[in-house]
């Protein structure tokens, strides 16, 4: 089990190396090993690219190697069907592997055990379940989607030592520090969507855009606006094919103009005249969205949290106070302490001067 355990690690270790680019696939590594070494690597390519266990073969013959009798060590269970490319378990059967090891199942409909289940029934020794947690770590996005039917929910959140966002006024920049502010922009460049909501728009203006010097993709833009009001000059829709507004009670002749700048406009609407989050996710989860980032106002913040679509807390607190100001979040009364809204501590590091909260929505 050591040994499973260091090319597993080796295997999570290349799949850190494409969290940008492979999404809606998720992210892969692969490492194939014999007699006790390493005659072969690879990490799924962007999408449309070769899975990361096709990459590893390839470089096994880059390198005038011969899979016979190797371990494969790959930290998702190999694809069983037809998608955008052939078939991982097909390619490697051909390739005569002694043993597969995979971190987790796949939780897609299409291989769900299936993979694993085709490399037996042609003679291949399997096993399952090495460093689990860590793979799922990588592609929780992706596990979210097959799983829960939506995306993961990452919400970022700037504040002060009392938990405001900004002044009374409005005045917000800057918080924190430009350190914080470039760290959150890579955790924007790693998600498939960045979203706001409309009080955001009118008051901010943003972009909602990864401004890094090394920026290799920029997600989808989201913007809940029930009404419809984002004016046809804003920022966020700059470049409006990469935008998308979610509507409930937009005029015809609105979303129209909207739809001449590029801009894609969903209708979801609740009992109450509002977007209904509940679709909104269902249909984010259908376009193939898995990782969501939502820089917003204490509203929507708010009523994410209270349909309990936010898996993830992202917040950099300054150490500074800013007295009557903007609030992270705005909640209904809570009348009893059993029915807190409970998050857990993932991790808490410095960055600068500022502290970084990861926390987790407790299940």
């Amino acid at each position: 089990m050591a040994d499973h355990e260091k090319f597993m690690r080796r295997a999570l270790e290349l799949a850190r190396k494409c969290s940008v680019l492979t999404s809606p696939n998720p992210r892969v590594g692969c490492v194939i090993v014999r007699d006790g070494e390493i005659i072969g690597e690879g990490f799924t390519q962007p999408v449309g690219g070769n899975h990361a266990e096709v990459e590893a073969l390839n470089d096994v013959a880059k390198r005038g190697q011969d899979c016979r009798g190797a371990t494969v060590y790959v930290t998702l269970e190999p694809c069983s069907h037809r998608g955008r490319t052939p078939p991982c378990a097909d390619a490697l059967i051909r390739a005569n592997v002694k043993r597969v090891v995979a971190a987790i199942e796949d939780p897609n409909v299409q291989v769900a055990g299936k993979g694993l289940a085709k490399l037996k029934a042609a003679g291949i020794e399997v096993l399952c379940g090495v460093l689990p947690d860590e793979a799922r770590e990588l592609n929780r996005g992706f596990l979210s989607r097959f799983e829960h039917g939506r995306p993961w929910v990452r919400m970022k959140v700037a504040a002060s030592l009392d938990g405001k966002t900004a002044l009374t006024n409005g005045e917000s920049q800057w918080i924190t520090s430009e350190a914080a502010r470039r760290d959150g922009h890579e955790w924007r460049m790693r998600a498939d969507a960045i979203m706001t909501g409309i009080g955001t728009v009118i008051k901010d203006n943003p972009r909602l855009n990864v401004r890094l010097p090394d920026t290799i993709r920029q997600p989808k833009r989201i913007v809940v606006d029930s009404q419809l009001k984002t004016p046809i000059d804003a920022r966020v829709l700059e470049n409006g094919g990469d935008t998308w507004i979610f509507s409930a009670n937009a005029s015809p002749y609105k979303i129209e103009a909207m739809q001449e700048k590029g801009v894609q406009v969903f209708s979801a609407i609740n009992d109450t005249g509002r977007v209904d989050l509940a679709d909104m996710m269902k249909v984010l989860a259908e376009k193939e969205i898995n990782e969501v980032h939502v820089e917003a106002g204490a509203t929507l913040n708010g009523a994410l949290i209270q349909a309990g679509f936010v898996d993830e807390m992202l917040i950099y607190l300054a150490p500074c106070f800013l007295g009557s100001g903007k609030n992270m979040v705005s909640l209904n009364d809570i009348a009893n302490l059993a029915d807190k809204i409970s998050f857990e501590f993932h991790e808490i590091r410095t960055i600068e001067n500022d502290i970084r909260i990861i926390a987790r929505l407790t299940k």
